[in-house]
């Protein structure tokens, strides 16, 4: 199969016995592109990126990175990718420089040049002065930024993230969203990102594919995955009947619909940040007391529940990985 994408996958399907993990999965992923695979734990997130990695064998189907088929050519594939799993395989009586340098050697970088690569990336991560340390004495943040390093070290042309920041505090898991926009935008590279996090879709990803029981159920950019779901909806709680100024905010330009309950009203409209304020100033011409004005906008969660019926921040914690286990 020919194809300029970074990524491409046909039909792609892995079985655990009678469980269908991934049920023919078909990407089309750009070079440049921040990809996001949004799901729930056990919706089939790990097993994709385990077989686009070359560590499980798909049951069928066809995956091409980097131009190379991931079953009949695993080696070309590892040489073009760098991989961060959710369980970091970090050797705590290592220092972090100690640790860069063999994955170097591993992957055939000469001996001259790993001090200056070693300097390069803890320069990247910010953990220059930690180095040197013993990686039993990291944070969490820092074992995680230092695996992002060491999946770097060779300058892949497409990196896997499984879900670089589960379990990071928030701090961390801004620095690594930092870090992960830099990486595209400066090298230009490839960035394959399953996440449980709807914020960390929406944050990073040029385009969201939502994943439920091994099936691909929407795919997008998020902004157009978000307007599938319905409009912003304006919420104005006024001082008295608020049927008495819904003329005046039906006339707003941008405003699509309005329904009143009580001293309530609701507004519809297609861009919630440029109506509200709009909204704002009738009302205050209609000298009517606003007690508060609030704009909701869908979330990636409200995707995800009209596709599914389900949210995803609800969902039990399960581990795919489990889920292979227990097949």
């Amino acid at each position: 199969m020919q194809t300029d994408a970074s990524i491409k996958t046909v039909a792609l399907v892995r079985e655990f016995g009678e469980l269908r993990a991934v049920d023919g999965i078909d990407l089309d992923i750009q070079p440049g592109e921040i990809y996001g695979f949004l799901g729930p734990n056990g919706a089939g997130k790990s097993t994709t990126v385990r077989m686009l990695c070359t560590l499980l064998t798909p049951t069928s189907g066809q995956a091409i990175i980097g131009g190379y088929d991931v079953a009949a050519d695993p080696g070309a594939v590892r040489l073009r990718i760098g991989v961060a799993l959710q369980e970091a395989s970090l050797d705590p009586k290592q220092t972090g420089a100690e640790l860069l340098r063999l994955q170097g050697l591993l992957y055939g970088l000469p001996k001259s040049l790993m001090k200056q690569r070693v300097a390069e990336l803890g320069e990247l991560i910010d953990l220059t002065d930690a180095l040197d340390r013993r990686i039993s004495t990291y944070s969490g943040g820092m074992k995680r930024r230092l695996d992002l390093a060491a999946a770097l070290v060779h300058n892949p042309d497409i990196l896997f993230l499984d879900e670089p920041t589960t379990g990071l505090d928030p701090l961390s898991r801004a620095r690594v969203w930092d870090e992960v926009r830099r990486l595209n935008k400066e090298l230009g590279m490839t960035i394959f990102l399953t996440t449980q996090y709807l914020e960390e879709a929406d944050e990073l990803a040029d385009r969201v594919a939502i994943i439920d029981h091994g099936k691909i159920v929407a795919e997008g950019t998020p902004a157009d995955l978000k307007r599938s779901v319905g409009a912003d909806v304006i919420v104005a709680r006024v001082d008295g009947d608020a049927s008495a100024v819904r003329t005046a905010i039906e006339s707003v330009p941008g405003v699509l619909s309005v329904e009143t309950h009580g001293n309530e009203l609701i507004v519809s409209t297609e861009n919630g940040s440029a109506t509200i304020s709009p909204v704002a100033v009738a009302l205050a011409t209609c000298q009517v007391a606003v007690r508060d004005l609030t704009l909701r906008t869908p979330t990636l969660d409200d995707v995800f529940l009209d596709l599914t019926g389900a949210r995803i921040a609800n969902e039990t914690v399960e581990d795919d990985h489990e889920k292979e286990k227990q097949a």
